[in-house]
């Protein structure tokens, strides 16, 4: 795979898209030292995740660094030196840590993060999930997750400069083939 080097990429997808995989395909055709932030919390008691982390922590190369930062993620990309590469998998698991926050606190943290990929001195490979192509979530926690992940995608598009939607094992490049949403309203 020929890949750009990118500043900051952002792959999305559903769940069991391949999105994470590519990802670990893009960071491993960048040929720079691998960071892997993941913000999934442990969850010793549910097999299910421990099989999930298991084969992920497998498919990865033993050079590459990986720190369970779970809700630090802003202090850890910022511990991220120039020439490396870092892979934060995922931003709905980051999500999903904070939905007790109050929406001044929320917003407060979404500006902190994208504050600090901008001042991040490594190249960014973000994972995030796509939660808002199914059905409408039964629950007002479902929906505060919904609404939050998709604003949270949206205000980091201006700072990516790669961008891929990862869907049925294929990868589509969304730059080259979309254009932005204008939020005003006429001519």
């Amino acid at each position: 795979m020929e890949v750009e080097p990118r500043r900051c990429t952002l792959v999305t997808g559903p769940a069991s898209s391949g999105k994470s995989l590519f990802a670990e395909q893009l960071a491993m055709a960048a040929g720079r030292p691998v960071t892997y932030l993941a913000t999934g919390p442990q969850r010793p008691d549910d097999r299910d995740w421990q099989d999930r982390l298991q084969r992920h922590r497998q498919r990865r190369p033993e050079t590459w660094q990986c720190f369970e930062v779970e809700q630090n993620l802003a202090p850890a990309l910022l511990s991220c030196p120039a020439g490396q590469l870092a892979l934060v998998d995922s931003l709905g698991t980051w999500v999903a840590s904070a939905l007790e926050l109050s929406s001044d606190s929320w917003n407060g943290r979404c500006r902190d993060l994208l504050d600090t990929i901008n001042r991040c001195e490594a190249n960014l490979i973000l994972v995030a999930e796509e939660a808002s192509w199914g059905v409408v979530p039964a629950t007002a926690i479902g929906g505060l997750f919904r609404q939050r992940l998709g604003q949270l995608l949206q205000d980091l598009m201006p700072c990516c400069d790669g961008a891929w939607l990862v869907m049925h094992g294929r990868a589509i490049d969304l730059l080259a083939i979309s254009q932005p949403v204008s939020p005003h309203h006429g001519p």
